[in-house]
């Protein structure tokens, strides 16, 4: 039987997951070693890499189906430390998300992202024979937005939107139909009013105008704060070329004038040091993981476990698009990293015990092995 298992592992995702950590291990390394202050953080970074990797090793050889009956706990749970955070949370970067535990801060909202797919899996699974009923759907909503607003009032955009793409996803996978998605959407445009003046900060109404400016006419804009951190990723990116400058050898990487160059604007970093070659590399393996993420889910014949892949498939790819997007001035800047490639705990560990889950829906979604 567990031989049997083994011939389903996806070695391409597998294969695709290791060259993309090595990748976004050696960009960390490269992004802090020639900076005192931030030096700290690889270290760090490969602890992460380490406990996330065994994370991704006890989902793959754990099944995933017994996760349908946790789904209830997993939401308290979840929902209960997404409370402590705005009760006893630590602020950094403007933001309410962290959580002290000592010697290291946990986000909660990371592990919520995973926490919700199996939430919404498990649910859409059951009403399994109703979802033509817009009621299911509405429900689904309702379970997704009380993480949402709590996560919004942290507050924390971009982690918000990774919600919504999620839910989005994994929705359209469950039968949603597209009127419905078009009605939700006319509802969004007042809510979304409403959002901009009463939900986001300062700080994040100038992001959001920013990007519009830099879209419509550059030279309209201040070439300070939000606007000089997206002209100084174009510069990096533009100033790599074809080859690039070499690992380490980056003025704008080694000299700190990328910001948040270890996270956020990390792809500015690979545009510099390893050019538009190394670029196009990156987002090859990028795209394979998202092509055998969609591969795994077309062959899983049980909707719980389909729906999970396709949820790591929407968290995923938003992601991918925003930080790239971004850093190249084609979407705003909102502070959520690429995946494998930025430093980042929480979230480095919720995207390899992802790929643990993925693998076990591989292994034993075919309905074979029951």
């Amino acid at each position: 039987m567990e031989t049997k298992l083994w011939r389903e592992y996806d070695y391409i995702l597998a294969g695709c997951v290791t060259i993309l950590v090595i990748f976004g291990t050696t960009m960390v390394y490269t992004a802090t070693f020639n900076n005192g202050p931030l030096q700290i953080l690889f270290p760090r970074h490969i602890i992460n890499v380490i406990v996330g990797l065994v994370g991704m090793v006890i989902f793959t050889v754990f099944d995933y189906r017994q996760l349908s009956g946790l789904a209830r706990p997993l939401y308290i749970g979840i929902i209960g430390l997404l409370l402590l955070v705005h009760v006893s949370g630590e602020v950094s970067s403007g933001a309410q998300s962290w959580i002290n535990l000592g010697a290291r801060t946990i986000q909660p909202s990371e592990f919520a992202k995973i926490v919700m797919i199996i939430v919404l899996a498990a649910y859409w699974s059951r009403f399994e024979q109703n979802l033509d009923d817009i009621r299911v759907h509405i429900g689904s909503l309702l379970l997704i937005g009380v993480p949402m607003i709590l996560v919004l009032l942290q507050p924390d955009f971009g982690t918000a939107l990774v919600f919504a793409a999620i839910w989005l996803a994994m929705a359209v996978t469950a039968g949603l139909r597209w009127y419905y998605l078009l009605g939700l959407f006319v509802l969004a445009i007042p809510a979304c009013y409403l959002g901009w003046w009463y939900v986001l900060e300062d700080y994040q109404r100038t992001r959001l105008s920013t990007f519009y400016w830099l879209l419509v006419d550059p030279s309209l804009v201040d070439r300070t704060d939000e606007a000089y951190n997206i002209i100084q990723s174009l510069n990096a990116i533009s100033a790599g070329g074809l080859f690039g400058t070499g690992l380490g050898r980056g003025l704008m990487s080694q000299g700190s004038y990328i910001p948040v160059q270890y996270s956020d604007f990390i792809f500015a970093v690979v545009g510099e040091e390893l050019g538009f070659v190394g670029s196009c590399a990156l987002l090859l393996f990028l795209g394979l993981l998202l092509w055998s993420t969609l591969n795994i889910a077309e062959r899983t014949k049980h909707l719980f476990g389909r729906l999970i892949v396709v949820g790591v498939f929407g968290m995923s790819l938003c992601h991918i698009l925003v930080n790239i997007g971004m850093n190249m001035s084609i979407m705003p800047v909102t502070g959520i990293p690429l995946p494998f490639i930025s430093y980042g705990g929480s979230f480095t560990i919720t995207m390899l015990v992802a790929i643990g889950l993925i693998e076990s829906i591989a292994m034993r979604g075919k309905g074979m092995t029951f």
